[in-house]
C-alpha cells in the first residue's frame, strides 16, 4: 500500500507544519508582543497571523484529507467505536476546531470584531489564552496519536 505510506507521510508533515506554527505563535510571537502597546500588539499580531493563516489552512486541509484517506484506505472506521483509540477522536476534534477557526470564525467574525473592539488588552488576553488551550489540546492529540498508533494503549 504505497499510497497509504504517502498519505501517512503527508499527514505527519502537515501536522508538523500546522501545530509547529501554532506552537511558534503561542510560545514565541505572543509573548514577544506582550511588551508592546495594546493597539500595536494586535496590529503586529494580525500582520504576522495574516502570513501564517493561509499556510495553516493548507496544512489543515492536507492533514484532514490525508487522515480521511488513511481511514478509508485501511478501513479504520471500527476504531471509532473502541475507547482505546481515543486519540483518533482527539485528532478529529482538534482538526474540526482549527478548521472552524481558520475557515469560518477568523475571516467572518473575529477579524471584524477585533478591529472594532474597544478593549485590545482584553482581546489580546483572550487570544493568548485561546492559543495556549489550542496548543495544549493539539499536543495531547498528537502525543496520543504517536503513542497510540504504536500500540501504547
Amino acid at each position: 500500500m504505497p499510497d497509504y505510506a504517502i498519505a501517512h507521510a503527508l499527514h505527519v508533515l502537515a501536522v508538523i507544519l500546522w501545530i509547529g506554527g501554532v506552537g511558534f505563535v503561542t510560545l514565541v510571537v505572543i509573548p514577544s508582543l506582550a511588551s508592546t502597546s495594546p493597539g500595536e500588539r494586535m496590529r503586529v499580531f494580525h500582520r504576522i497571523e495574516g502570513r501564517f493563516a493561509p499556510q495553516a489552512r493548507i496544512w489543515v486541509l492536507l492533514a484532514g484529507a490525508s487522515g480521511l484517506w488513511m481511514c478509508w484506505r485501511a478501513d479504520l472506521w471500527s476504531r471509532f467505536a473502541d475507547a482505546r483509540f481515543w486519540w483518533m477522536h482527539a485528532m478529529i476534534v482538534v482538526w474540526a476546531v482549527f478548521a472552524l477557526m481558520l475557515f469560518v470564525l477568523e475571516p467572518l467574525v473575529l477579524h471584524r470584531r477585533m478591529a472594532a473592539s474597544p478593549s485590545p488588552e482584553r482581546d489580546f488576553a483572550r487570544l493568548r489564552t485561546m492559543h495556549r488551550v489550542l496548543l495544549l489540546l493539539s499536543l495531547i492529540a498528537a502525543g496520543g496519536a504517536a503513542a497510540g498508533s504504536h500500540g501504547l494503549y
